[in-house]
């Protein structure tokens, strides 16, 4: 075999993985474009709870039925991405699962109150809660973006919930989300968008304590129920 044909095959097969992995791409493409559809749909459904409390529960149902169409679509990019390549392509769905990660965490906070753990989400996506450098998994990273993001989601909620002369509602959101951030606040965050992400956080929390210190002055926060003691 002459070196011309010998480096022609060579540059064949090379050819060849650059066309499986195009053709790969577009797959994890059209996926991901599902998969973000269902999202702002999602997104839209549950920007009812700014306009009406009593929407917020019919929001929350119809979120969760998103939610599954979504658990569609990442079982099928689990199928599709070798899981040995998870980071060589993850740049398609990171912004999208961190969307998703604000959502679910908005959507059980609105139903139950309390914040929604990492496996959890990982859950409800139907991918692996673990933290592994081989397989489809939610990145501890992008759980973390999505809490940063309802609480600015919440912020806005607790300006809304006072238009629409909900003024418990604000001390809940305060309480939730001083928790949070001090819960930030142990963390060492080298990532520069997730610590990007931290630092609006006090912004967030200035404009939560405005709109509980507004209230207070004005003699509408809720009365503490006190119980008396028939003893």
């Amino acid at each position: 075999m002459s070196e011309n044909v010998r480096v022609t095959a060579i540059f064949s097969e090379f050819q060849k993985s650059l066309d499986d992995e195009q053709e790969l791409r577009e797959v994890i493409r059209s996926i991901c474009k599902e998969v973000d559809q269902i999202s702002r749909e999602t997104t839209t459904v549950l920007q009812a709870i700014h306009h009406s409390e009593a929407g917020v529960s019919a929001a929350c149902t119809r979120a969760r039925e998103l939610f599954e169409k979504a658990h569609d679509g990442y079982g099928r990019l689990k199928n599709v991405v070798p899981s040995t390549d998870y980071y060589k392509y993850q740049d398609h769905w990171r912004f999208i699962t961190q969307r998703y990660c604000f959502l679910i965490a908005l959507t059980i906070w609105l139903e139950k109150g309390i914040l929604v753990m990492h496996a959890t989400v990982a859950e409800i996506l139907g991918i692996s809660a673990v933290e592994q450098k081989e397989g489809f998994h939610l990145d501890i990273e992008d759980y973390l973006v999505g809490l940063l993001t309802m609480c600015t989601e919440l912020s806005r909620l607790a300006v809304n919930s006072v238009t629409q002369g909900d003024y418990s509602r604000p001390l809940q959101i305060s309480k939730f989300v001083m928790e949070l951030n001090a819960g930030f606040r142990l963390l060492n965050l080298k990532n520069d968008h997730l610590r990007k992400r931290f630092d609006a956080l006090k912004y967030d929390v200035k404009k939560i304590e405005e709109v509980v210190y507004d209230l207070s002055i004005r003699g509408l926060l809720p009365k503490p129920i006190v119980e008396l003691d028939t003893q």
